[in-house]
């Protein structure tokens, strides 16, 4: 049953609107905590306001609840083990150590054998020296924590660059590692429930600008072999951690082989052509995960492509225009490197699909 289950979701940006869009059809009621004062959730499900650390908040947020899950992972582990000592809180707690550390991220892709870029961890000037010798120019330096859509990181190419980065980044725990030509970036949406059913949604090819997710492809004919791979990586990891819920894994391919770039312990960005795309969206998927439901199939409906809108809204009545197109707005103020939305297009006729993806983007990418 359903009916009369109140899901708890931490954070309620537009991830979270979109998880409470999928549940209210299974009858699901929602309940958010967050922080900040603009909430794309708040415009579908109640939200606590309130200090992710003060236990009032904590307790009056899970008083309740069925379960709990979030929709970001760079959330205070104490506060999230205390919540889940309230009430049932998937993915576990103990994900949110490996995500939130880029360096435990790599290690334990490591320890699986799961293949991922050379890497050394970085506290003062003289680790940072070190580390460049063995990997070379160009490299990248990152923050351990808290980085995303591209900020708290840089491509090192010179000694001058490297003086310059670590003049910005020095004084935080940092991850030197090496620079990947890559062919192209994929990403792979992989769901576990607490009974240890899993399935995988087929891999998507994404483009990034200035280290922002703006557009994600997805097509039925897929190399099956780096689909095999990928299933074989994501499945180490979820079965390593005791998953439960949609996790995500993007890689650099190189070839006719995948780099694990990181994980990302949620839904997921390249994921959201999956709610016309796919028979069951990534967020119906999380939703059944945690709550213990059968996992809905995974199939892509067709080819599948997702843009990002972000910074400024297109003319809406353009994009509405066009037959077959679906556009999600998140109700967010305009303002630069900000997601207000995305527009999604799945088409059988690759011909068709390709008329498409050259109207959408001249509307969309200018």
């Amino acid at each position: 049953m359903t009916q009369g289950v109140t899901v708890g979701i931490l954070g309620a940006g537009q991830l979270g609107r979109m998880l409470a869009l999928s549940g209210y059809p299974l009858g699901l009621s929602f309940r958010f905590l967050e922080v900040a004062s603009e909430a794309p959730a708040g415009e579908v499900a109640s939200v606590v306001h309130g200090d992710w650390h003060d236990p009032a908040v904590l307790g009056r947020f899970a008083h309740g609840l069925d379960v709990i899950s979030y929709e970001f992972e760079n959330l205070p582990e104490a506060s999230v083990r205390q919540l889940a000592s309230l009430c049932p809180l998937f993915p576990p707690p103990s994900v949110l150590a490996v995500s939130q550390d880029r360096v435990q991220e790599k290690r334990l892709f490591s320890q699986l054998a799961i293949p991922t870029t050379a890497f050394f961890p970085v506290d003062t000037e003289a680790e940072l020296i070190a580390a460049q010798a063995q990997l070379g120019f160009p490299f990248l330096l990152k923050t351990r924590r808290f980085g995303y859509d591209g900020k708290g990181q840089c491509v090192v190419r010179t000694p001058e660059e490297m003086r310059a980065a670590w003049q910005v980044l020095g004084g935080q725990p940092l991850l030197a590692e090496l620079f990947v030509d890559f062919d192209r970036e994929v990403s792979l949406i992989a769901v576990r429930s607490r009974s240890g059913e899993t399935a995988f949604y087929p891999l998507v090819e994404n483009v990034h600008e200035h280290g922002i997710l703006r557009r994600s492809h997805v097509s039925v004919n897929a190399d099956l072999s780096l689909e095999v791979a990928a299933h074989a990586y994501a499945r180490a990891l979820l079965d390593h951690l005791n998953y439960v819920g949609v996790l995500t894994i993007e890689f650099f391919q190189c070839g006719d082989a995948l780099i694990a770039n990181e994980i990302a312990p949620r839904v997921h960005n390249s994921g959201h052509w999956t709610i016309e795309g796919a028979q069951t969206s990534q967020f119906e998927n999380h939703l059944r995960a945690i709550l213990g439901l059968p996992l809905g199939a995974t199939a892509a409906r067709g080819d599948a492509i997702m843009w990002n809108l972000i910074g400024e809204l297109p003319d809406v009545s353009a994009i509405l225009s066009i037959p077959g197109v679906h556009l999600h707005l998140y109700g967010k103020t305009p303002k630069a490197g900000r997601k207000l939305g995305h527009v999604t297009v799945c088409e059988r006729d690759p011909t068709v699909l390709a008329r498409l993806r050259t109207r959408l983007s001249l509307l969309i990418w200018k």
